[in-house]
């Protein structure tokens, strides 16, 4: 049988007794004894109910949350990485990265850095191809640097191999 059978088999033993015990002395015991026991397994029935459902809650109010975030999710040493993927390519806004690896320049200069793999978008912003960038970063000045070589491997795991598998499956 099981573990959850001796346990409701013990609960019900437990609660014939008391309820035998009340029958007996005879008195208005056994009213309160049946109260208590209905309102003990409604409570519990709501315990059980709310902690089925509290999963499903949880995951609407994240994604009612996450709205505004949605794709953009990605972060490096601090610094919220602005990530978009247009079903072919992914791209890394420039100033994303100017922020990562501390450059102080305009996102003209950077998007020369990665020639014919960035584009603007309506609202001006400029976004660089990822793949296009892990090229950059692996023959830049610098490229042994630390940071740098981290950067890039994060670009390649957590940025690029998820989407080209996406990509892949559709």
């Amino acid at each position: 049988m099981g573990n959850r059978f001796v346990r409701a088999a013990l609960v019900a033993l437990v609660i014939n007794t008391v309820l035998g015990w009340a029958a007996i002395v005879g008195t208005g015991l056994l009213q309160v004894v049946l109260l208590g026991c209905a309102s003990a397994v409604l409570l519990a029935w709501a315990v059980w109910f709310l902690m089925q459902k509290v999963g499903d809650i949880h995951a609407a109010a994240r994604e009612r949350l996450a709205v505004g975030t949605e794709g953009h999710h990605h972060a490096f040493a601090g610094v919220t990485l602005k990530v978009e993927d247009d079903g072919r390519h992914v791209w890394l806004d420039a100033r994303s990265l100017q922020r990562v690896l501390g450059l102080k320049e305009a996102n003209d200069i950077t998007a020369a850095r990665t020639p014919g793999n960035w584009r603007v978008d309506a609202s001006g912003r400029t976004w660089l191809r990822v793949d296009a960038v892990i090229q950059y970063l692996s023959v830049m000045p610098g490229r042994n640097e630390l940071r740098v070589q981290k950067l890039r491997r994060y670009l390649e795991r957590d940025v690029l191999f998820p989407a080209n598998e996406r990509h892949q499956r559709t």
